[in-house]
């Protein structure tokens, strides 16, 4: 990759956050990025949330700002609207949610009174906090229920989903979660949906950059809404977007996130994801998709050669959940040993999970972010053994420490940034 900024300005004027980010950096850099929700972003994308854009207001939108000296300002945000829409083919694009999460909130509140009924699948079987959880605004803003996975092959079940809303009568129903391990079926949704003339959101955060490399089906011939992060798969700044095809829910969305719910956007996260976006559209995206796919599908191999049991038995895209609770092992202790190892996961429930959500029966793995780093099939064929060879050893400290030698050394084959 090529070569990253100096930071000698930080360095001078403030040593000790200089100090944590060089131990940060270091820690990337020798670390093998499991996490299914990260990635690295390019060089350029990091030079642009860096640049004088962040000095910018510009509370509105392009051509209808509250301040003054907005010209080049528009100029990037128009940039990142029109790349995004390209990218997903739809006919209007938002880019200034600050997150996933706000991205979720205006849609919520553009459509839904306080109290409205919404259904998401349910947290513990792979579904997100804004999508209903108690604890999280859609909860308790709304009124929340739930439908989940088939117990029996751990997948979507389209019969029990349209079950839950005839029983439930939902205003606003949600696709698209953070530990599910196939892909989508959107088509299917829609019509439940139309059967039952129930809104249709579908939040895209973790397959963005699958459906933009066209790896996996797009919701956006199907859905009301759509809504994403730009990180993730999709391999830009934090950020969020939102994207829709009637004008009338475009200016609805619009108001609700400025004035509604944000001031003024991030102009150079804004600019960073319009970097991003073009990143996205170039050939060699749709390849760096198909080895995230490649790359997990050999994970999931390995993974049934050495006994680790898989939520779905598998995987269709850039994730895997491993189901750990047939060993004497929890989620949290093996990702705390797995970062010894050098091996950076999460805990993470699983379908019909008996631990708490800070135990954890599973933990949730995927391949962006070494994808990224340029590691291919081979490459995975020994993270997973080592992966395998932590789990099944959990208290070995001298074999953790022999892996996490061993990964430093295959991480300094592939360097995260040049200089």
């Amino acid at each position: 990759m090529e070569k990253q900024n100096s930071q000698k300005n930080l360095q001078k004027t403030d040593p000790e956050i200089f100090h944590w980010i060089q131990q940060e950096s270091q820690r990337q850099k020798e670390g093998l990025e499991l996490i299914a929700s990260e990635n690295y972003t390019s060089p350029a994308v990091c030079e642009t949330q860096g640049s004088l854009l962040t000095n910018k207001y510009a509370e509105g939108y392009p051509g209808k700002r509250y301040y003054g000296g907005c010209k080049y300002i528009d100029e990037c945000e128009n940039l990142a609207i029109e790349r995004l829409k390209k990218l997903f083919k739809a006919n209007f694009a938002n880019v200034q949610p600050h997150s996933g999460s706000q991205a979720n909130m205006a849609v919520f509140l553009a459509e839904l009174k306080v109290g409205d009924k919404i259904m998401g699948l349910d947290l513990s079987h792979g579904g997100h906090l804004t999508h209903g959880s108690p604890v999280n605004f859609s909860g308790f803003l709304f009124e929340s229920v739930f439908y989940r996975l088939n117990l029996k092959n751990q997948r979507l079940d389209f019969n029990q989903i349209e079950d839950q809303v005839k029983k439930e009568k939902p205003k606003l129903i949600i696709a698209g979660y953070s530990a599910y391990p196939r892909e989508i079926d959107f088509k299917s949704f829609r019509e439940i949906s139309d059967r039952h003339g129930v809104l249709f959101l579908t939040d895209i955060a973790h397959i963005a950059g699958l459906i933009a490399g066209e790896v996996h089906s797009s919701p956006v011939p199907y859905a009301d809404y759509i809504t994403s992060t730009t990180h993730k798969t999709l391999r830009g700044p934090r950020g969020g977007i939102i994207l829709c095809n009637e004008p009338a829910k475009a200016k609805k969305i619009n108001s609700k996130i400025f004035p509604g719910i944000q001031g003024g956007p991030l102009e150079h996260v804004i600019a960073g994801k319009a970097v991003a976006f073009g990143e996205a559209l170039r050939p060699s995206f749709k390849k760096y998709a198909k080895q995230i796919i490649k790359n997990a599908k050999t994970l999931e191999q390995i993974f049934h050669k050495e006994n680790l049991q898989m939520v779905t038995g598998g995987t269709d895209n850039h994730l895997l959940l491993l189901d750990l609770s047939d060993r004497d092992v929890t989620g949290k202790t093996a990702e705390a040993m797995l970062e010894k190892a050098g091996l950076t996961v999460n805990k993470n429930t699983v379908p019909g999970e008996k631990l708490s959500p800070f135990v954890t029966s599973g933990i949730r793995l995927g391949t962006p972010a070494l994808t990224t780093r340029g590691m291919k099939e081979q490459e995975m064929e020994q993270i997973a053994l080592w992966i395998a060879q932590v789990i099944k050893n959990i208290e070995n400290e001298a074999l953790i420490s022999k892996i996490r030698k061993d990964v430093q050394e295959l991480c300094s084959q592939f360097p995260l940034y040049q200089g």
